[in-house]
């Protein structure tokens, strides 16, 4: 086994990452719009901070403007950076038998090279952040984001086919390549690769397919799956599709998984065409559970799915539709930095 292991998100953190929002796309082009970006990511830090300590990376250029909308306890520290995305460009925390912090630095490369994105000061962000935390750097060699993996703690991961063997991001390694890197670097033992993810997230400002707006393991055996229940829109033979497959897999010990559907909202379309809204991209905190809401008649069904899989956790809601706007969730915006000094 693997001397470094990525503990599921339900265990106990030291503490949650975020970035700070200052330039480019995900402020878009008017002042509104600006204020609407930093609006929703001081909800969600804001939010974060009633259950556990938050870290803020913000731009120098942004430094004042963040700690405005941010709750007095977000530490703030300054770092150049291209983009907001801590799930995606920061490391994925692990710990070892003794309880040793390491962090894992995927390479980055604006999700597959996208034609849109820059990364020259993103791409450093996951040493960064390690540095900040004490841990252990464990370079990879493979282009991966913290949101195109999920974890269950006890060496099962979910990834997507479309991520880690996309063309733009790892050209030539097989599932073998990738099983083994992931084996070596958190600990997987039982890889499920789903076939694909949500429609909206193969367009221009999509990540090709991450598996945290698809599906996430609230507890060993169990996937908690988006649920599109509407033949109107394309994610409904995805979530077919999906739930299909993991109905026939199985986890690293062997079990079957118990599946949990939690509803996509009933909000189908906006001006630019389905949307790829879901309530599977939250972020577990200690004690607590920080979720996806639309002003949308599922919300309060959804929260309530929540509710029963992570229990005696308090779920609270932070609209996100600002978030989705931009290409992401709740969750991409997050990265969760475990307790470390013991045995997890």
């Amino acid at each position: 086994m693997a001397p470094w292991i990525m503990p599921s998100e339900t265990a106990e953190h030291s503490c949650t990452w975020m970035a700070w929002p200052h330039a480019g796309y995900t402020l878009g082009g008017t002042r509104l719009e600006a204020e609407a970006a930093r609006r929703t990511w001081a909800a969600v830090a804001n939010a974060v901070v009633g259950f556990e300590p938050v870290h803020m990376v913000v731009d120098p250029s942004a430094a004042e403007v963040a700690r405005a909308h941010l709750d007095p306890s977000v530490a703030l520290h300054e770092a150049p950076l291209d983009d907001a995305w801590m799930r995606d460009i920061g490391p994925s925390f692990v710990l070892d038998g003794a309880g040793r912090l390491g962090a894992v630095d995927w390479v980055f490369n604006g999700w597959g090279a996208q034609s849109w994105a820059t990364w020259e000061h993103d791409s450093q962000i996951g040493s960064y952040v390690a540095g900040l935390a004490d841990a252990t750097v464990i370079t990879s060699p493979i282009v991966n984001e913290g949101g195109g993996i999920h974890v269950d703690g006890e060496g099962t991961v979910l990834v997507t086919e479309t991520v880690q063997l996309d063309p733009g991001r790892n050209p030539s390694a097989t599932k073998a390549d990738i099983e083994a890197e992931l084996a070596r670097t958190i600990g997987a033992t039982k890889v499920v690769w789903v076939p694909r993810g949500l429609t909206r997230d193969y367009e221009e400002f999509g990540t090709r397919g991450h598996v945290d707006i698809v599906a996430t393991l609230p507890s060993p055996g169990v996937v908690l799956v988006h649920d599109q229940q509407d033949p109107d829109h394309p994610d409904h033979a995805v979530s077919r599709e999906v739930i299909d497959f993991l109905a026939s897999q199985t986890d690293a010990r062997g079990r079957s998984f118990e599946i949990v559907r939690i509803p996509a909202p009933a909000t189908l379309f906006d001006d630019d065409g389905p949307v790829d809204y879901s309530y599977v991209n939250h972020l577990v905190v200690n004690g607590g559970v920080i979720a996806c809401t639309f002003d949308d008649p599922h919300d309060e069904r959804a929260l309530g799915v929540l509710e029963q899989v992570y229990p005696g956790r308090r779920v609270v809601g932070v609209d996100a539709r600002e978030l989705y706007a931009r290409g992401g969730g709740i969750h991409c915006i997050t990265q969760q930095q475990p307790l470390a000094g013991e045995q997890h």
